[in-house]
């Protein structure tokens, strides 16, 4: 089958096809992108390539400005700002108001129309229409920078092409942000290409994509406060104000020459405002497309005091700046509501090769027509340059996030599963690569050739099939393999460990019974939760009962082996005390059938919390738990999983023993990296040995203080298992929060004993990996375990040119054993389309996968480098793709604008909440079981986890009816969006707050909390009272709504506004300015403008 042709609808293979009903989809998220050029990085001390050693002529670059100085964080109980409770860094913010979020009329809808194809032209081109009759000119007013931004007509109409985003220049400092400098006095800030009349300069490469585009803001916005004290040099100018047309409907002043330019003192440019943006009108003077308007209530007069040329100077008048419109500036909450509105109603069909799924956070449903949903498989970019140096020139990564056992709404079937009998499935004979629908049937259906490295091998005779008149197989609608993008082949015994099928896996629950863990009540709360936990381990299909065998251990000093073989009236202990050589004491009678054992079991869940009740054992062992646990495995000849319930450093003489290393001194120094960095090597070697026997390991942590979460997750991270962390453990408080992720936890789908390997066509290939997992070559993927949440990230480089007609492929094989014990294999394709001019890359990015992959590479960077060196690589990386795209794809203009493309133009604000992150930039108060913590989470986090992580959702809660039980729409994460008189939840996938305003109506008190006034709510709060009236239900039910569309349980926690737990709140407000230095949305803005600028001059 051509990649090209799109595949006809899926018919039934004998099995009826989902509805396709309104699906409420879980997830939450980021946006679809094209598939992009890998980039290739240097190393993180060194420049990035791209821009190496020798810049290009004119290209300077200062050293990114970094970074702040160390934060704080609201204290949690004991002195730990514990990430299972609460969250990332704080944040400190302006002035609260009751500013309510409005939709601006320059938005576009995101996402709308498919955007037209690069037109390339030409190398002398004729600009579109006449040329536009306004002047570019900057003025120097009030130490900030005016620029009328110039651009060509817009194209001619049919085109459908938007107009390009642009923000009027922001890159100055402003007053109180101490983070970014303004440009030296005496210097002009650099322009960008666009410098004189733009009649005289053919537009370049290709049609302006779609983007975004922003211009000053005229008087009458917010201000910062004034700045006092003497005018800067050239700052003085008299005579009567002249006004400067923006949104106004006063004449253009009168046009320049074409080429001439004029240029006031220097001085930090002037914050963006939003433009109108309508396609099809002629540009004007301030670069916005639109009609022309007349004045609007929020663009006051004219900007006061505007230069006036060719007057007398008169005496010094200093102006207080401008400050950026928060509203002028793009909207993630703006972006997502847009693409909802434009994608959420229709089904998304994957026949077509290399189109941009819908964001994660829109509610889709999937209709699998030959390429891989994007539930499995999301791309940075669906169309990658098909060459390595346009790659490195535009820096996007070329990376696929992997999800490959991911849950599907119930609308949408799983996977169909293929029986080739004996023979297995049909593979090509040269690269190893599955059957798939890319795959092209010649010589009447005897022969195919293979699409990932062509090699021609023969059909056996038991798959042979006739073609059709078009070379398709007359059978392909009915073989899932031939025209769906995933399905799962049973696999033979070629695919088994030594040559022999799996036995089905097991549990076994492995319970710390040292002092702290008795005294919390944990060991109580966990054993009578098993006893009905027990009846709901996962099973295949329609099976009657789990396969799953379990078994049981308790551990302080020494360990405690159970026997609860069904024929026992009582369960026995068999002690192992010699930690240093573990062995298992029994094989028959310790693992065993939930249902032949449970009255064996259930006694001696009874017993534990009673045989320890009275014990003083305070030190524990670790590493040879994992061991007694995999050995366990080994004997029984089968893969499965350890539930480890531990609670404190493991300090007693045995391997694996740890020390305390705890060293906040070493933050923001070059020795920073260890605190990630494992304190033996004992925990890698036990980790590869659980792999390989098929050994996944789940860890839930309780500490009361530093337990070393960077040592301890070892194990878990290489062998695809999970870590839960719930710092000092309180019964009444945390056990709803502990008990809901370990149901989920045990009840959810695993693969056991997995291998999986990503393949792709010629001309690029994997090079990078990123999860929970462990690498023993550089192509195979091994998962002890692999659960439903799990990603595995792949990044990907060009070893060869691409061809736009061929597209790239790429197929992810997955071999796993189930939880019944049969081995089976999932097959994930997708195909991409290639390019060769760098707009149509920008124009199929997606953001939001872009920035999982970016926190990845950062997460992971911190083990080896210097913090500082990897923020600055970060932003680094951040200003040349969008410096290549304002060189190459944008339209000319003032090099005053920050000029963004459309499916990028949240790259800054999601960047700018990565690099704020307590991994990258911890408060005071954040300890370094946390961030070791969230550094580990992250690794394998998916695209809708990690957007709702870096920019939580803010829903307010009263301003929609009561009656509407819908979820309210999203405001923007900032201070400035919270009105006293409302009550807002904000929920990140870890944490969930509900903030009470001051003012909030006493009926609204009364009907959500029980109690008369805002004085009597009790806070930190972690449960609502269950009452009987309309806003109860609907919060109480929009709670529940959150948690089940996360993967871990949010324990709530309620916040009085003025509060001291409010710091601890506004620490998920990311676009404010944070109290750990870390810079506002607004600042960051300017701050990557300076830099991009930097960059092009």
């Amino acid at each position: 089958m051509n990649v090209n042709q799109s595949a006809p609808p899926v018919p039934p293979f004998g099995q009826p096809q989902p509805v396709y009903l309104g699906h409420h989809q879980s997830s939450y998220g980021g946006q679809p992108g094209p598939t992009t050029a890998p980039t290739s990085y240097g190393a993180y001390n060194g420049p990035v390539p791209g821009y190496q050693q020798t810049p290009p002529p004119g290209v300077s670059r200062a050293p990114p400005s970094s970074g702040a100085p160390p934060a704080s964080t609201a204290q949690g109980p004991c002195g730990q700002t514990a990430y299972g409770q609460f969250g990332q860094g704080d944040v400190q913010n302006g002035p609260s108001s009751t500013v309510q979020m409005q939709r601006l009329p320059g938005y576009q809808p995101f996402g709308s129309a498919i955007l037209a194809p690069v037109v390339s032209q030409p190398a002398v081109l004729q600009p579109y229409g006449p040329p536009p009759t306004s002047a570019q000119v900057t003025a120097q007013l009030a130490g900030m920078q005016i620029s009328g931004t110039v651009a060509p007509a817009s194209p001619p109409s049919g085109l459908g092409y938007g107009p390009p985003t642009s923000l009027a220049s922001a890159s100055g400092s402003f007053p109180n942000s101490g983070l970014y400098g303004s440009y030296p006095q005496g210097q002009a800030p650099p322009l960008g290409q666009a410098q004189g009349h733009p009649g005289t300069q053919p537009p370049q490469r290709s049609v302006p994509l779609q983007a975004s585009s922003f211009t000053p803001p005229a008087s009458g916005g917010p201000r910062m406060p004034s700045m006092t004290g003497p005018p800067l040099p050239g700052q003085s100018f008299g005579g009567p104000p002249v006004s400067q047309p923006n949104h106004v409907s006063s004449p253009a002043p009168q046009a320049l020459p074409p080429g001439t330019q004029m240029t006031g003192p220097p001085g930090p440019p002037l914050p963006p405002m939003h433009s109108s943006q309508q396609p099809g009108y002629q540009l004007q003077q301030n670069g916005s497309f639109g009609p022309t308007r007349g004045p609007q209530s929020n663009y006051g007069s004219p900007y006061p005091g505007a230069a006036t040329f060719g007057s007398q100077p008169g005496p010094p008048q200093p102006l207080p700046p401008k400050r950026l419109d928060p509203d002028a500036i793009p909207s993630p909450i703006q972006v997502i509501e847009d693409d909802r509105n434009n994608r959420g109603s229709e089904p998304f069909v994957t026949g077509v090769r290399g189109q941009v799924p819908p964001l994660v956070t829109t509610n889709f449903l999937v209709k699998d027509q030959g390429n891989a949903s994007p539930r499995y498989i999301r791309c940075t970019s669906y169309n990658i340059p098909c060459t390595s140096d346009m790659a490195k020139q535009a820096q996007v990564p070329l990376a696929a996030v992997i999800k490959p056992l991911a849950r599907l709404p119930p609308e949408e079937a799983s996977p169909y599963v293929v029986d080739h009998g004996e023979s297995g499935p049909l593979r090509c004979n040269r690269c190893k690569a599955y059957m798939c629908p890319f795959m092209q049937f010649v010589e009447g259906g005897r022969r195919f050739q293979c699409c990932f490295c062509s090699c021609i091998n023969d059909v056996p005779p038991q798959y042979f099939q006739h073609l059709d008149h078009t070379g398709k197989r007359v059978d392909a609608y009915d073989r899932p393999e031939l025209s769906l993008g995933s399905y799962e082949f049973l696999a033979t015994v070629d695919y088994c460990k030594n040559n022999k099928f799996p036995s089905p896996p097991a549990f076994i629950f492995m319970i710390d019974v040292s002092y702290n863990a008795i005294r919390s009540g944990l060991v109580r709360l966990l054993c009578e939760e098993l006893k009905s936990l027990l009846d709901f381990l996962p099973r295949e299909g329609g099976a009657e009962e789990s396969a799953i065998r379990v078994g049981f251990v308790t551990y302080n000093k020494v360990l405690h082996f159970y026997n609860v073989k069904s024929s026992l009236a009582q369960p026995q202990m068999m002690v192992v005390s010699d930690v240093g050589d573990m062995f298992v004491p029994l094989l028959d009678g310790f693992l065993v059938n939930v249902n032949e054992s449970q009255a064996v079991i259930t006694s001696l869940l009874d017993q534990i919390p009673e045989m320890f009740a009275d014990t003083r054992e305070t030190e524990t062992v670790f590493a040879p738990v994992i061991q007694a646990g995999m050995e366990a495995l080994k004997a029984a000849e089968c893969a499965g999983k350890l539930f480890l319930f531990h609670t404190s450093l493991p300090i007693a003489e045995a391997p694996g023993k740890l020390k305390n290393r705890d060293d906040r001194k070493l933050i923001n120094t070059d020795k920073e990296k260890t605190l990630f960095q494992p304190q033996t090597g004992a925990y890698q070697t036990l980790a590869k040995e659980c792999v390989a026997q098929g050994c996944c390991v789940d860890l839930f942590l309780f500490p009361n203080q530093y337990v070393d979460v960077a040592t301890l997750s070892v194990v878990p991270q290489l062998t695809g298992g999970s870590v839960y962390k719930y710092a000092c453990f309180q019964v009444e408080n945390d056990q709803e929060r502990f008990l809901s992720d370990l149901r989920r936890d045990v009840q959810k789908v695993v693969g056991f004993d997995a291998v999986m390997r990503v393949r792709t066509s010629t001309g690029i290939r994997a090079v990078d990996f990123f999860g929970a997992f462990y690498m023993n070559n550089t192509t195979d993927v091994e998962l002890a375990g692999l659960d439903g949440d799990k990603t595995v990230t792949v990044e990907f480089k060009h070893d060869d040119r691409l061809n736009e007609e061929n597209g790239a492929l790429m197929q992810c094989a997955l071999l796993y054993t189930s939880c019944a014990g049969q081995r089976r294999l999932r097959i994930h394709n997708l195909a991409l389309n290639c390019c060769t001019q760098l707009a149509d890359l920008y124009r199929n990015c997606e953001t939001d996968t872009l920035i999982n992959y970016m926190a990845k590479f950062a997460y992971r960077g911190v083990l080896s480098s210097p913090v500082k060196t990897v923020r600055d690589t970060l932003i680094t990386q951040c200003a040349q793709i969008l410096a290549c795209y304002r060189k190459n794809c944008a339209s000319p203009s003032s090099a005053g604008q920050l000029i963004l493309p459309e499916c990028m133009k949240l790259l800054p604000v999601y960047l700018n909440c990565v690099l704020k992150s307590d991994v990258l930039q911890p408060g005071a108060e954040v300890t370094t079981d946390d961030r070791a913590y969230v550094r580990q989470l992250v690794t394998s986090m998916d695209v809708a986890e990690t957007n709702v992580f870096f920019y939580p959702r803010l829903l307010p809660l009263t301003k929609s009816p009561i009656e509407n039980t819908t979820e309210p729409p999203a405001v923007r994460a900032s201070e400035e969006r919270l009105s006293n008189g409302d009550i807002y939840l904000l929920e990140n996938g870890l944490n969930l707050f509900l903030w009470v305003g001051a003012s909030v109506q006493q009926g609204v008190v009364q009907s959500l909390f029980g109690v008369s006034s805002f004085s009597q709510i009790t806070s930190g709060l972690s449960v609502l009272p269950v009452l009987d009236n309309l806003l109860s239900k609907k919060v109480q039910g929009l709670i529940d709504s959150l948690r089940a569309q996360r993967s871990r349980y949010m324990k709530l926690i309620v916040v009085k506004q003025e509060d001291k737990l409010e710091t601890l709140f506004k620490h998920f407000l990311v676009e404010d300015k944070s109290l750990s230095g870390g810079a506002s949305y607004v600042d960051f803005l300017c701050h990557m403008h300076k830099e991009i600028r930097q960059l092009l001059s």
